[in-house]
C-alpha cells in the first residue's frame, strides 16, 4: 500500500493519510455567515469519508471581505457556536478540519457586505469596477482581522487554519503586480508585494501560538498578462517557508478568466492530471515544510506517482470530493478507479439557487 495511506503527523495533527481536502464554496451558511446544520452534516460526511484533512470553505474575516451567497463568515464571536458544532462532527466522524481565513479585496460582493470593496490599488485593473486603495493602517486593520478570527477557529475547535492567498483574494491581489501598482512598502518587488502576506501570517502565528498549524494557499501564478509569475511564485514560498509556516498548499489561477479560473472546467485525462506539478516540483526543491498539491488530480496512479516522485507531500482534491465524499475510503479498499467528477464545474449551480454545492449527475 502507498505511503499515502500511512498515519503521518503535519504541524502536530495526526492525519489519517495525505489526502486533504481543499477548501471550495459550498454556498450552506446563512445570511451571517453562520454555520447551518446542513453545513454539519456536509462536513460529517466529508470527514465519514475518510480524507485525512478537510480545509473549510473560504471564511470572511470582515463583512466587508464577503465574496458570495451562503460564504461562511468568521468575522465575529457570536458564530462560535456553529463552528463549536461543526467541528464536533468533524472530530465525532475521525477527522480534522481547519479553517480557511480569507478577505475577497475587489472581488468582495458589495451588494451583500453593504460596503465599498477594497484593494492593494485604487484600479481593480481588468474588472471594470471600481475600489477603495488600502491605506497603511487600513492594512495594520486587517491584519489584526485575521489573527482574531484565527484565534476565534482555535477556541472553536478546528485543528489548525489556513491562511487564503490564491485565487485573486485579497492577499493574492497584493502578491500579484497585475492588481497592485503600490509604490510604498507594499508594492514593487515580490519582496514588498508579500508583506502583508507575511505580516498577516506573524500576527496570526502570535496570536495562536507556535504549537497551533497554520497553512497558507498560494497560487504557483495567477496566468494573467503582467500578473504573479512562477518565478515570483517560488520566491513567495520561499520566504513563508522561512517565516515558519507549517505547510504550503499550492493552487493557480484567477476569477475573471473563465480558461484559468480555480476549478477549470474541461475533461481531465491522465495525461493533462496535475495542472500545477512542475512548479510544485521546482518550490518543494526550495522550502523546508510539506507542500500540499490541489488542482486537476484524479487518479490514483497519478497521485502516487507526485508523492513517490517528492513533487508534493500531500494530494489535496476539491470538486471530486463534491462528487464523491467517499473517494478516499473507495480508493483505500482496493476501488482505484478514478475519481467521477466530470469537472464541468455544475456543482456549483445550485449555489445560486440556494441549495447549497452539488454534484448534479448523482441526481439523474
Amino acid at each position: 500500500m502507498s505511503d499515502l495511506f500511512e498515519i503521518n503527523r503535519l504541524a502536530g495533527m495526526e492525519l489519517a493519510n495525505r489526502f486533504v481536502r481543499s477548501a471550495t464554496w459550498e454556498g450552506m451558511a446563512d445570511e451571517k455567515g453562520a454555520v447551518t446544520d446542513q453545513l454539519i452534516e456536509y462536513y460529517a460526511r466529508l470527514a465519514k469519508g475518510g480524507v485525512g484533512l478537510i480545509i473549510a470553505s473560504h471564511a470572511y474575516v470582515t463583512i466587508q471581505g464577503k465574496a458570495g451567497l451562503g460564504q461562511l463568515g468568521i468575522y465575529d464571536d457570536s458564530l462560535a457556536p456553529g463552528y463549536e458544532r461543526l467541528t464536533k462532527a468533524v472530530h465525532e466522524n475521525k477527522g480534522k478540519v481547519a479553517a480557511q481565513l480569507a478577505h475577497a479585496g475587489f472581488l468582495a460582493n458589495t451588494e451583500l457586505s453593504g460596503l465599498p470593496a477594497v484593494a492593494p490599488s485604487a484600479t481593480a485593473q481588468g474588472y471594470n469596477r471600481k475600489v477603495e486603495a488600502l491605506t497603511v493602517s487600513d492594512i495594520a486593520r486587517l491584519t489584526r482581522d485575521f489573527a482574531l478570527a484565527a484565534q476565534r477557529a482555535k477556541d472553536a475547535g478546528f485543528d489548525g487554519v489556513q491562511i487564503h492567498a490564491a485565487h485573486t483574494y485579497l492577499l493574492s491581489q497584493f502578491l500579484s503586480p497585475f492588481f497592485n501598482r503600490r509604490t510604498d512598502i507594499y508594492g514593487g518587488g515580490i519582496e514588498q508585494r508579500a508583506r502583508m502576506l507575511l505580516e498577516v501570517y506573524e500576527a496570526v502565528r502570535k496570536q495562536v501560538g507556535e504549537d497551533y498549524p497554520v497553512l497558507v494557499k498560494i497560487n504557483s501564478g495567477d496566468f494573467l498578462d503582467g500578473g504573479l509569475s512562477e518565478a515570483h511564485s517560488l520566491v513567495a514560498c520561499r520566504l513563508l517557508s522561512q517565516a515558519g509556516v507549517d505547510a504550503i498548499e499550492m493552487s493557480g489561477g484567477n476569477l475573471l478568466d473563465p480558461k484559468f479560473r480555480p476549478a477549470r472546467p474541461g475533461k481531465i485525462t491522465p495525461q493533462t492530471e496535475a495542472y500545477y506539478r512542475n512548479q510544485a516540483k521546482a518550490v518543494r526543491a526550495q522550502i523546508s515544510c510539506p507542500l500540499i498539491l490541489v488542482g486537476g488530480i484524479r487518479s490514483l496512479d497519478v497521485a502516487r506517482q507526485l508523492f513517490d516522485e517528492k513533487t508534493c507531500d500531500y494530494i489535496s482534491l476539491s470538486r471530486p470530493l463534491i462528487r464523491e465524499p467517499d473517494l478516499i475510503k473507495r480508493w483505500q479498499k482496493g476501488d482505484t478507479r478514478p475519481a467521477e467528477c466530470l469537472s464541468d464545474n455544475l456543482c456549483y449551480k445550485p449555489i445560486y439557487a440556494g441549495k447549497g454545492v452539488s454534484c448534479p449527475h448523482l441526481e439523474k
